[in-house]
């Protein structure tokens, strides 16, 4: 990584229990946590609003969530993203197919069309060389009112945050997933 991390120990008080939260459902502290905290406050702020966008009552379904999570993590290449974000969409989903699938959606057929209108949306939103159209909002207004149109585009734009954030440090995969292939290169591992 090209931040160094902390003991656990060494971080202010009020930051440890989420690092025992982490542990307690992952097995290990995850590392982004350990980077954004040593800005306290932010680390704070970024969880705060991670908890409201990955909440039970959210109008974006969980499967829907992390397929959106998945591809904006490959999308910005980053490593820790698709890797705890496909374990995360085996696990809802019920299985590893859409997580194996999601770089390739437009060509499978494991994807509703909710779904790929989620993707396209998701895509357009993150590449900088799209942009959202008209008709394209239309089809996302098929499945989501204004509220949850909202919430879906908070969630793209949070994993572009996190993801571009993870990237750029250099944050590896942890093993959360072990996919037969490597999903941001689509390559044989």
């Amino acid at each position: 990584m090209r931040v160094a991390v902390k003991e656990t120990s060494q971080y202010p008080w009020f930051i440890r229990p989420f690092f025992w939260k982490q542990k307690r459902k992952y097995g290990v502290v995850l590392q982004p946590g350990l980077v954004w905290a040593r800005v306290p406050k932010l680390f704070a702020s970024v969880a705060i609003l991670y908890g409201a966008l990955d909440r039970k009552s959210s109008p974006v379904d969980p499967v829907l969530r992390s397929l959106v999570t998945v591809r904006v993590s490959q999308i910005n290449w980053c490593h820790f993203c698709v890797d705890i974000n496909a374990s995360t969409l085996a696990k809802r989903a019920g299985s590893l197919e859409k997580a194996e699938q999601v770089a390739q959606w437009k060509d499978s057929q494991l994807f509703s069309k909710k779904e790929r209108v989620v993707l396209e949306y998701t895509e357009a939103v993150t590449f900088s060389d799209q942009q959202v159209t008209e008709e394209l909002m239309l089809q996302l207004k098929c499945f989501f009112d204004d509220d949850g149109v909202v919430e879906l585009t908070g969630l793209i734009a949070f994993q572009n945050l996190s993801s571009k954030f993870n990237s750029a440090l250099d944050v590896p995969a942890q093993g959360f997933c072990k996919l037969p292939f490597d999903p941001i290169s689509d390559s044989q591992v």
